[in-house]
């Protein structure tokens, strides 16, 4: 119990450091746009079509449950709102989280670990590339510009999967339909829900780049990192919203 306690310590100050000197690096000079740009479309359009299926498929699934249990009640016209609100404020963000965590955290972790374990990270340094910036401090960037881009097209793309299962289950107008899910939305709910994403950004860019970069053991690591990336990534990821959320509800009281 000890010996793994004191594993959990040097993992979490390792990771502390690690994400200290990414902070660091990006304000020092010279910046990598190619390889952030890069990395932004390895990262962003890449993920869009599966994030966009997936919201499609979660509004879709949303509609019909929501609707079971309010035509119960007799309240089927606060569906569209309903649903929307449930989507924009914690389903959106929290799953495209999730999916990200699982597509982008095992890419970076395993791409790195591959290239720590092939010592192509020694050949970078030895021509005198800053492997740091190039390889790790681009990713978190990347991952962190991203993800409000990709937590929108998973919001718009689940309201829009709502809009077809209402359409096709009790014949309702779009423009009805349209109207009646954002009427009752504010802009707190849209700014802050989206911008906690770029947190989880941060977390999964910083966890997945170092489990990578600090890679060892041959293959195994590569699976290992690969992995750890994944899963660490994903409870990290629920563990801080849950955070957010009651930081959200103290910062905007509206939403509550």
């Amino acid at each position: 119990m000890r010996a793994k306690f004191l594993q959990l310590l040097d993992f979490t100050g390792g990771l502390y450091f690690f994400g200290v000197r990414v902070v660091r690096e990006f304000f020092r000079g010279p910046k990598e746009f190619e390889e952030i740009t890069r990395q932004i479309i390895e990262i962003g359009s890449r993920s869009a079509p599966l994030i966009a299926a997936c919201g499609l498929a979660v509004g879709v699934v949303l509609s019909l449950h929501t609707r079971a249990s309010m035509t119960r009640f007799g309240a089927s016209s606060m569906i569209p709102a309903l649903l929307t609100i449930s989507m924009f404020r914690e389903l959106g963000p929290l799953v495209c989280g999730l999916l990200v965590s699982g597509r982008v955290g095992a890419g970076i972790g395993s791409e790195l670990a591959g290239m720590r374990i092939s010592e192509q990270i020694d050949a970078l340094e030895s021509l005198g590339v800053d492997s740091f910036k190039y390889l790790v401090v681009t990713r978190v960037v990347a991952c962190i510009i991203a993800m409000p881009v990709l937590t929108l097209i998973m919001d718009f793309s689940g309201a829009m999967g709502g809009l077809l299962a209402e359409v096709v289950a009790t014949h309702v107008s779009a423009s009805y339909f349209i109207y009646r899910a954002f009427s009752a939305m504010v802009w707190s709910d849209y700014i802050p829900t989206t911008l906690k994403t770029t947190v989880f950004g941060l977390l999964i860019g910083t966890l997945s780049t170092y489990l990578g970069y600090n890679a060892s053991h041959g293959a195994t690591g590569v699976g290992r990192a690969s992995t750890r990336s994944v899963v660490l990534c994903s409870l990290v990821l629920i563990l801080v919203d849950v955070i957010l959320v009651k930081l959200m509800f103290f910062w905007f009281p509206q939403q509550g």
